[in-house]
């Protein structure tokens, strides 16, 4: 075994602790924060791919500004801790459903990508030079921004209603 399969091997535990903490946490925060580990966490991945542009990215936009946002949102509604809501009838079995049908959907893309050959860069090349960083920042900012804009405003609107209605649900109260 070398290094870089130790490495992942280590940070792919991490990942999943992350996640499965962040999945069973009663705390909002700290569940937020299992998020941010995990955020981190794939960051790392990024690099041992080559990839320190879009490691940064993900550090920069998900752990920090997002987090913080969703930390904010969870600090001024005052949700750190969920309060214990009755299960419905349909939730389980729904969910184990779509357990499946995610679980035969990795599986099939794993037995179908297997067969095909990556363009994976020559260990001799560099394969985050400045002209590709220009090329992702040109197709972002002209192909991409319409998404990228409408995606920041549903996440202010969102934002923007949960405030509301926690506000609202105060007031009745």
């Amino acid at each position: 075994m070398n290094l870089d399969l130790i490495l992942f091997l280590i940070l792919a535990l991490v990942a999943v602790g992350t996640a499965i903490g962040m999945l069973l946490s009663r705390n909002a925060v700290y569940s937020a924060l299992f998020l941010v580990l995990n955020f981190i966490t794939v960051a790392v991945f990024y690099l041992l791919l080559g990839a320190p542009f879009i490691a940064m990215s993900q550090i920069t936009i998900y752990a920090g500004a997002i987090m913080v946002l969703f930390l904010f949102v969870i600090m001024l509604l005052g949700a750190e801790s969920l309060p214990q809501a009755e299960v419905l009838p349909w939730q389980r079995p729904f969910a184990i459903a779509l357990a499946v049908i995610l679980v035969s959907e990795a599986a099939y893309l794993l037995i179908t990508r297997a067969t095909t050959t990556a363009n994976v860069p020559l260990p001799g090349e560099a394969p985050n030079t400045m002209d590709n960083l220009r090329e992702l920042g040109m197709v972002l900012f002209n192909q991409y921004l319409l998404p990228f804009e409408v995606t920041s405003i549903l996440l202010l609107v969102a934002m923007v209603g949960a405030i509301v209605l926690i506000r609202r649900e105060k007031r009745v109260h």
